[in-house]
């Protein structure tokens, strides 16, 4: 499939320190490519340079309208490409002086949209939000979901055709999570495509068709979700967490039952492609828990970037 958007040997660096370096990815239509990694990792940079808000020492953003032979190129087409995209940035920009109903249509104005379309848009635009009821609201009345539903509104007004979107989920009690990520699924499924930044592994694991993990301005890795999963991980892991847990660490028993041990705090993790011996000898240990469970994305995670705390 033909790509929407790609960079191409994105370049960026501050002083002495490189804080992207090297990273090319592409996006397909109605496709979500997530960006994962941990803080200073290079994410917001990258968003930066693809909105054209950071200009790359080296490389390329493009963006490649429907039916045209040539891309568009980031910065020097940068109006027609922003004509093209939504974006829902990390913390709310909505103008607290405006209602939800007005936050819609002054951002309208900025695309040259008015008249009887943003009239017909406007109400459309709320039902999907489920903000119907809140037409006359102010932000400052709507919940922290609200807010969030709101601002991918908003970004929508454009119908633009890619979707980037910067922690969209932060701050959201489940409840409130669901119903985004359940919008957003529904934007895909209309042929939308997304690029967004999370720290939420359940999050990249439900809404993404394919994962770019960054690290030190780097990628790592790239590829569907369950394939890196099986790439990199052992199939099985058991969690052991209690007083006198991180001891069993080092017990060679265990751990020649295991393809690999980690301890994070109290808890030690076996990494392994058959549980069951190693669930009968920690039957032996009756004060400590233990939790089965398959690999998933926070493992895969963890080990690609290291469980150490980056500030």
């Amino acid at each position: 499939m033909s790509s929407l958007f790609a960079t191409q040997n994105l370049y960026k660096r501050y002083a002495e320190a490189t804080v992207v370096n090297d990273v090319s990815f592409a996006i397909a239509p109605g496709e979500c490519l997530g960006v994962i990694g941990p803080n200073g990792a290079g994410k917001t940079t990258t968003i930066r340079m693809c909105l054209g808000l950071t200009a790359p020492d080296s490389g390329n953003v493009l963006f490649y309208p429907e039916g045209a032979a040539e891309p568009l190129y980031m910065p020097r087409d940068a109006l027609a490409i922003k004509a093209q995209l939504g974006v829902v940035t990390q913390f709310d920009t909505l103008d607290p002086d405006f209602t939800c109903a007005e936050n819609l249509r002054v951002f309208g104005r900025y695309f040259g949209i008015q008249g009887a379309v943003m009239d017909e848009r406007v109400p459309q635009l709320l039902e999907f939000a489920a903000l119907t009821h809140k037409a006359d609201a102010k932000p400052g009345e709507l919940s922290g979901g609200m807010k969030r539903r709101l601002s991918l509104a908003r970004a929508l007004v454009n119908n633009p055709r890619l979707l980037l979107l910067d922690e969209p989920t932060t701050g959201l009690d489940p409840q409130a999570r669901h119903l985004m990520w359940e919008r957003l699924q529904v934007l895909l499924q209309q042929g939308k495509s997304i690029l967004l930044t999370t720290h939420f592994m359940d999050e990249a694991e439900r809404l993404c068709s394919r994962l770019l993990v960054l690290d030190h301005g780097r990628k790592i890795a790239e590829g569907k979700p369950r394939e890196l999963i099986a790439q990199h991980l052992e199939p099985d892991v058991v969690e052991v967490f209690g007083v006198g847990a991180v001891a069993l660490a080092q017990d060679p028993a265990l751990r020649a039952m295991a393809a690999r041990v980690e301890v994070s705090g109290e808890t030690v993790f076996f990494y392994t492609a058959n549980a069951q011996p190693l669930l009968q000898a920690l039957g032996h240990h009756g004060h400590l828990r233990t939790l089965h469970r398959p690999a998933n994305l926070e493992d895969l995670f963890l080990k690609l970037t290291g469980r150490q705390i980056r500030e």
